[in-house]
């Protein structure tokens, strides 16, 4: 499907079958397209089918990169078509497995308040909120939902204002303020006789709309490429002209965090680092038509691994493991300011 073709000209049924052949093709993308093909099927109806496709996924013996994820959105789909007590249980799960991933605790916790169970989507906000913001100067780009989705919960329950309120609508680049597009009192406006209350919601509503166009424009995160050192050994190896590339491979990793420093400093959000293997460099060569030791290759590489969806957010969430793979904590790593 182009990126263009709107909604209501798709078909769902068929570009989900379409997504699943493809994933036959390409085991390593599998969870990735699996996850869209679901998500197609959700929004033809069809949600036994997806959940169908979500318990493939969670069978699957190969083991999964965003296990949480997937759960949270089975949970999302079976509440949907009546299923409640399990989706219930798994949100259950998904909450006491603190996962380090945002995405999981923003899916359950709009799924709570799509039910209307505000209070317990405020809990499932903040909690996700206190493990991965707490004693964080600058929140990821990946977490921002999840403080605006905590200020429109909070919002609706006439709460007051907290610290991390406060921080969502400093990070909140729209014209139009939080507290405005949260306003409980929005739907009334749109039954409103009066000109000048349906020109405000108008407003509003162009002002929401170019916040999910911004969010839409960058589908993947601005990614680094980072060979492991067995891979490198053998990349340099296979094609030394890359060699004044990448002369070592603890050099190879101080360039990578210090090139993410600078765009992070720079203002570029969504920042991510996507791991390179020689076999699928190989691959990405030969479909360029491109010999694999062009060194202008490379970020052409990266960018394609990142549209496949195999970028990990950066900087790693709090208390998580470090992107280089050594097993210590990414503070006791790369993320210390003497890395």
């Amino acid at each position: 499907m182009r990126p263009d073709t709107p909604a209501e000209n798709v078909d769902h049924p068929a570009e989900a079958a379409r997504l699943e052949r493809t994933a036959g093709l390409y085991p390593e993308d599998a969870e990735a397209l699996l996850l869209q093909a679901a998500a197609h099927l959700e929004l033809a109806g069809d949600r036994p089918a997806a959940t169908k496709l979500y318990d493939r996924l969670l069978s699957s013996s190969d083991g999964l990169e965003h296990v949480h994820l997937v759960r949270a959105l089975k949970a999302s789909n079976l509440w949907e078509y009546g299923h409640e007590a399990e989706a219930r249980a798994i949100i259950d799960g998904v909450r006491a497995a603190s996962p380090r991933d945002p995405a999981p605790w923003v899916i359950v916790a709009e799924a709570l308040e799509s039910h209307d169970e505000l209070e317990a989507a405020q809990e499932t906000f903040t909690e996700g909120a206190r493990l991965l913001l707490t004693d964080v100067t600058e929140p990821p780009y990946s977490t921002h939902p999840l403080l605006f989705g905590r200020h429109r919960v909070r919002r609706m329950l006439g709460a007051t204002h907290d610290d991390w309120d406060i921080l969502a609508d400093t990070l909140h680049s729209s014209p139009v303020s939080l507290d405005e597009l949260h306003d409980p009192k929005r739907v009334w406006s749109l039954g409103s006789n009066n000109p000048a209350e349906l020109a405000a919601e108008i407003s509003r509503l162009r002002a929401e709309l170019g916040t999910y166009r911004e969010a839409l424009s960058r589908p993947f995160p601005v990614a680094v490429l980072h060979w492991p050192a067995d891979e490198l050994a053998e990349l340099v190896s296979s094609y030394p002209a890359l060699a004044a590339e990448y002369p070592s491979h603890e050099e190879h990793l101080g360039t990578i965090e210090g090139a993410l420093r600078e765009l992070a400093a720079s203002g570029t959000p969504n920042l991510g680092i996507v791991t390179g293997t020689v076999p699928s460099y190989e691959a990405f060569a030969a479909s360029e038509g491109a010999s694999p030791g062009d060194v202008s290759l490379l970020p052409q590489y990266a960018t394609t691994l990142a549209a496949r969806g195999r970028a990990v957010g950066w900087p790693p969430q709090r208390g998580a493991a470090c992107w280089c793979g050594s097993g210590t904590s990414y503070m006791a790593c790369h993320g210390c300011p003497e890395a």
